[in-house]
């Protein structure tokens, strides 16, 4: 039986990057617990499939093609989100995107496309979630943020520099968009979400990387390192364990977290 205090009945979400990996699995778990869920991802195709099967399942999900580094495309998300529902209460800022690689091997164009997508899709959403949320906003009546960061954003890790480094301005903006919202009495909570080593296809990107830059000879040989040497429970994390934390920041069971960090990594980061 579900505890009431997890539940998000009654509340709409919008969920980014949500076609596949964490944020999909945060679009089921959210529908699930009640909650209406606008699924974004900047493939449409995608994102419309798994609409369809939570629909057929009984959900209320709406799907939308969305670029989270375009400030047009937040305005017409927004919009779109207001014709379908009189509220908005839950945005989980999940898209993102890795590039990994040697420090002195990146280039400044990497930097730049990671900046644009990790960062600045993060500042909009937030951005345009206080000015809809507020009591003087578009639906006025507060609500939670959870930014995806990651445990790249808490430690240092090599081969991670610049992603590492978006992951660290995540937790940093959300920190301070936090404790602004909690100033003005906006009513709404900003919380960072920091996962470990997820089996997606992003997580595996991970281990790729480690060849790439010489730690490991195979990514076979990255994943058991990790696993064995790294990870204190010996695993991956599932993309369930992140959609049930983005669901507990998302439900009144949080109600007195703001500029937190829930970090689930399997102990990664208490070594």
């Amino acid at each position: 039986m579900m505890n009431d205090h997890f539940s998000l009945q009654g509340k709409v979400a919008l969920i980014t990057g949500a076609g596949n990996g964490i944020g999909a699995a945060c679009a089921r778990c959210f529908a699930q617990s009640g909650a209406a869920v606008i699924a974004s991802d900047i493939n449409g195709e995608r994102v419309e499939a798994l609409a369809r099967e939570l629909v057929g399942e009984g959900f209320e999900v709406k799907a939308i093609q969305h670029d989270v580094a375009k400030e047009d495309d937040w305005a017409r998300v927004v919009d779109a989100l207001a014709d379908w529902h009189d509220g908005w209460d839950i945005l989980v800022n999940n898209a993102g995107i890795y590039i990994g690689g040697k420090l002195e091997e990146n280039s400044l164009s990497q930097l730049h496309r990671i900046n644009g997508i990790n960062i600045d899709s993060i500042f909009l959403g937030t951005q345009f979630a206080a000015s809809a949320m507020q009591p003087d906003g578009r639906f006025g009546r507060g609500g939670s943020i959870i930014n995806l960061s990651s445990i790249a954003g808490l430690i240092g890790v090599p081969g991670h520099s610049i992603y590492g480094a978006t992951k660290g301005a995540v937790r940093s903006l959300t920190k301070h968009s936090a404790v602004e919202f909690a100033a003005f009495g906006y009513g709404i909570r900003v919380n960072s979400l920091h996962p470990g080593l997820i089996a997606t296809e992003m997580g595996h990107l991970v281990f790729k990387d480690f060849v790439e830059v010489g730690l490991a000879s195979s990514e076979s040989e990255a994943q058991k390192m990790l696993e064995n040497q790294m990870i204190p429970m010996g695993r991956l994390g599932d993309v369930q364990d992140i959609a049930l934390a983005a669901q507990f920041l998302a439900s009144d069971a949080s109600s007195y977290m703001t500029g937190s960090e829930l970090t689930v990594d399997g102990g990664f980061t208490a070594t």
